[in-house]
């Protein structure tokens, strides 16, 4: 949108989220990336993870991206997660490369959009498709599982600090919407949210893990940490992530709902950090049945996390289509 002002042009950048859902009633989300990288046949058992993959075979990244586009999703996740300037170091690589690795997560994005767009398998009745740029947390950056306790402790700056180093470099790769994932706690969503207030036109969505529907990981209250988000000027929702899909609907219930709610938890296994690995011990959510449930409720934004994979994104996408007036 363009404001004339004397001889001033000031551009001010569209929130892509309040622009789809001004047409469709929920924004269909992605669905887990590394998952699908692991059923390509790559090992991801790694301190960079799933950003491993943006070194070796980036465009298995791209590939997974346009998956998710072709089984109706509106809005797909970077591959930024777990790619920060830190950890790349960490693994021997030059600051340099650490920053074009960064960039390079927005770019795949960007292509697989541009491939969807073009081909004739374009879903023309849905929202235009656009990109979250991901940002784990400070415990996805320690690599230990951390994200799912939320036992660590950094100062307001810290955190900052942490976050800033890779906002500024997704942003110059042209994010304007960020989504800060599997936050456990409510002093480290409440840093980003102050650090957000230095960046007013670029839009963002915090989600948090829980230990159960009132909860976050760390234990801070969840309803809290939602409403402390909800005064933000340019935030574009809050909600849950990666966490079992049977908290999600209490849990709703009990939000601001001034705020965009944002859901994907995962397919209702659990991770253990002990082996760093996935057990079936709630048995996978059925989608077809969660998504109007969680819409219902109240929910916005509807997508999966760790283990769902296009077929889940693809009954979000359906049942949406049922309710959209032909």
């Amino acid at each position: 949108m363009i404001y004339r002002t004397g001889i001033i042009f000031i551009i001010m950048k569209q929130n892509c989220i309040e622009k789809t859902l001004e047409k469709y009633p929920f924004i269909v989300l992605d669905g887990g990336l590394a998952t699908e990288l692991e059923r390509k046949g790559f090992m991801l058992k790694d301190r960079l993870w799933s950003a491993r993959v943006l070194v070796e075979h980036p465009e298995a990244i791209r590939d997974v991206h346009l998956s998710y586009l072709s089984a109706g999703a509106d809005c797909i996740t970077t591959s930024s997660y777990q790619a920060t300037v830190r950890g790349f170091l960490a693994e021997g690589f030059s600051p340099s490369e650490a920053r074009e690795l960064i960039v390079t997560s927005m770019r795949l994005a960007k292509e697989a959009i541009d491939i969807y767009n073009e081909s004739s398998g374009k879903d023309k009745s849905g929202p235009v498709p656009f990109i979250a740029a991901s940002a784990g947390c400070y415990g996805a950056y320690l690599a230990d599982g951390s994200e799912y306790r939320g036992d660590y402790h950094l100062t307001k700056k810290e955190y900052m600090d942490f976050h800033r180093e890779r906002l500024d470099i997704l942003i110059s790769a042209g994010a304007d919407l960020i989504a800060f994932e599997t936050f456990p706690s409510f002093e480290e969503a409440e840093s980003v949210s102050d650090l957000m207030d230095e960046y007013k036109d670029i839009f963002y969505w915090i989600v948090f893990t829980v230990k159960d529907h009132i909860h976050t990981s760390h234990g801070d209250i969840l309803a809290d940490c939602i409403r402390m988000l909800s005064g933000k000027k340019n935030i574009s929702g809050a909600g849950i992530n990666c966490s079992q899909p049977e908290f999600v609907t209490p849990a709703i219930e009990l939000l601001d709902k001034k705020i965009n709610i944002v859901v994907y938890p995962n397919s209702g296994e659990h991770f253990y950090t002990d082996c760093s690995c996935w057990r079936d011990d709630h048995g996978a959510g059925d989608y077809s049945k969660l998504a109007p449930e969680w819409f219902g409720k109240g929910a916005k934004i509807i997508g999966g996390c760790c283990r769902t994979g296009p077929d889940d994104i693809r009954k979000i996408s359906e049942f949406r289509k049922s309710i959209i007036p032909s």
